[in-house]
């Protein structure tokens, strides 16, 4: 009978077996933090332009209501509840351009 306090030694598939799994352990912890890495360097890049800021007020003429607002870096655009569309500059704010869009061209 054998003295089960003595070491017994480990096969040779057994030993392999356990190298591979740290191996690939190992590999698997690697390729994850360089995921994350990857993840942190790209989003923390400043490559997108900040966004073009929202005019303080918009003097409308009498009796418009908004429904919609759209803008670009030169313009903004306001359409009205009686469906015109009103054009104001963005440096000044004043008013370019009224549209009447009930109106057939």
């Amino acid at each position: 009978m054998t003295d089960p306090s003595e070491p017994v030694e480990e096969p040779a598939n057994l030993r392999f077996l356990r190298r591979l799994v740290t191996v690939l352990t190992a590999v698997m912890i690697g390729g994850l933090l360089v995921i994350v890495a990857l993840l942190v360097i790209r989003f923390s890049s400043d490559r997108t332009p900040a966004p073009i800021p929202l005019p303080d007020s918009i003097t409308l003429p009498d009796g418009a209501k908004a429904e919609a607002f759209t803008m670009t870096a030169g313009w903004y655009a306001v359409i009205t509840k009686d469906d015109r569309l009103l054009i104001f500059d963005r440096a000044t704010g004043t008013l370019q351009k009224s549209i009447d869009m009930t109106q057939p061209d």
